[in-house]
């Protein structure tokens, strides 16, 4: 292969990867938010990533911290994250998690897997994605 071709197999390259999508929580991991991962992950279970990002998007708009999304009613957030996969359970949860980290954590999510593990819908890849995208801290 020239030179030619090889510039030109990576520009078509650049160009098929520009359409992929990355997971929500792989975006939301840039910005280092534990709470914003921990949620993404609660949604993007059983549910399609452009779905995850559309109902992230939503969601965090209305409400990016567990002490803002502690105070809404669990309908609310219900048709924020619709149509995700099981959508009224993952409200519920969301809500309830977010209830708990405001009371018993003072607003911030735990940084423990144990006490990760705790959480409703929550489990061992949520808790080490949330500790190692949103800590930084060696989990998997």
């Amino acid at each position: 292969m020239d030179k030619k071709e090889i510039v030109k197999v990576i520009k078509e390259v650049k160009k098929q990867v520009s359409g992929f999508l990355l997971p929500s929580v792989t975006a939301i991991a840039k910005k280092r938010s534990p709470y914003k991962v921990l949620i993404s992950c609660i949604l993007s279970l059983r549910t399609k990533d452009k779905t995850t990002n559309q109902a992230a998007r939503r969601l965090f708009s209305v409400a990016s911290s567990a002490k803002e999304m502690a105070k809404l009613p669990l309908k609310r957030i219900e048709k924020l994250i619709y149509p995700v996969g099981f959508y009224r359970v993952k409200a519920k949860n969301i809500l309830t998690i977010s209830r708990k980290i405001v009371k018993d954590y003072k607003g911030k999510v735990p940084q423990e897997k144990e006490k990760l593990l705790e959480f409703p819908g929550v489990g061992l890849k949520t808790a080490n994605l949330v500790l190692g995208l949103g800590y930084g801290i060696k989990a998997i």
